[in-house]
């Protein structure tokens, strides 16, 4: 008797543990919850790329009960991070989150990349994205584009930009910019956005294109005045400020964005669940607030829509690198 009611129990405790299986599969049917995540940002911390990264890391930590680190590997305009999570086993759990340029422009600017955007990556989805904006010292006497065109016209090779590097996509904005204003400025490269931020706020450097992530904060103080995003639409985080179309020069509407990438080979299922965990985590209203604060607007283009942006924005700034023949330095 007490034999049978044992083997009760156990058939209990198995029908049990049997009924629970389904359950945990439908919550996790691309297996994710398996092991750890690394989240692989290819810039130092404090960016937008750190930033997007902790929020995906958390988002999945929560979502998967696991530990989700993001591992932050700077050097080589990102390169070093970049070959990194290309080389990683294709299962969903090393993730990597880059900057639009590393997509669209370096594969046309830079020589023996080391990797193809194509050929050893597979697109999960957009995460957000920033304005750019053109803006001044306060000591400059500019207070909108069309005075700031004026200026550099009077004053031929006098106004210089700040850009966190050639072939940035800042500093083809900035480019395009003097085709379409017409405008006499000369670009200053710097090795990110960090050093020439500080020689415009100094007064070395009289204009810079920029991140608004990397500039609010300096707008908000008054060390910088902003001129023109370089976006089709106003930023709600600045809504005083024209769109350089709106300030009669049209024709750059450049945006930055930011992405996340799997290796390739990691299979449909898995892209498409983390795609859905993206938007679900980068849209969680704490989140967008938060993101929202400090220039970040959550901006998800789904998995086969992202691979078509990556290859339209790379056929677009091709001509424009080519026909300026800027190179990497």
């Amino acid at each position: 008797m007490r034999r049978s009611s044992f083997l009760i129990r156990l058939a209990s405790v198995a029908a049990a543990v049997c009924a629970l299986v389904p359950a945990a599969h439908a919550q996790d049917p691309a297996g994710l919850g398996s092991k750890p995540f690394s989240i692989v940002a290819p810039f130092p911390p404090g960016g937008p790329i750190d930033t997007l990264a902790r929020v995906l890391a958390d988002g999945l930590a929560k979502q998967y009960k696991q530990a989700a680190v993001v591992d932050n590997k700077p050097g080589a305009n990102g390169n070093i991070g970049i070959e990194q999570v290309k080389r990683a086993a294709p299962d969903g759990h090393t993730l990597l989150v880059v900057p639009a340029g590393n997509l669209t422009i370096n594969p046309t600017l830079m020589h023996n990349l080391g990797y193809d955007v194509d050929r050893d990556f597979a697109p999960v989805s957009t995460l957000a994205r920033a304005s750019n904006v053109i803006a001044v010292n306060p000591n400059v006497p500019a207070r909108n584009i069309a005075e700031l065109v004026a200026l550099s016209k009077a004053k031929p090779n006098t106004i210089s930009y700040a850009s966190p590097g050639v072939g940035s996509g800042l500093h083809l904005a900035g480019e395009l910019f003097r085709q379409q204003s017409g405008a006499d400025i000369l670009h200053v490269a710097y090795k990110g956005t960090a050093p020439g931020l500080n020689d415009v706020i100094g007064g070395t450097v009289p204009m810079i294109i920029g991140n608004l992530p990397a500039l609010l904060p300096q707008i908000q103080n008054g060390k910088l005045r902003p001129l023109a995003v370089t976006d089709p639409q106003r930023d709600p985080a600045i809504p005083s400020v024209p769109t350089l179309a709106e300030a009669g020069v049209p024709g750059v509407a450049v945006t930055s964005w930011y992405g996340v990438l799997a290796p390739k080979g990691t299979p449909p299922a898995v892209v498409e669940q983390l795609a859905k965990d993206a938007a679900r985590i980068l849209n969680e209203p704490a989140n967008k607030a938060n993101l929202e604060k400090i220039g970040l607007h959550a901006w998800l283009v789904p998995t086969a829509a992202f691979g078509d942006l990556i290859r339209k924005e790379t056929a677009t700034w091709a001509p424009v690198i080519r026909s300026r023949k800027i190179e990497a330095q």
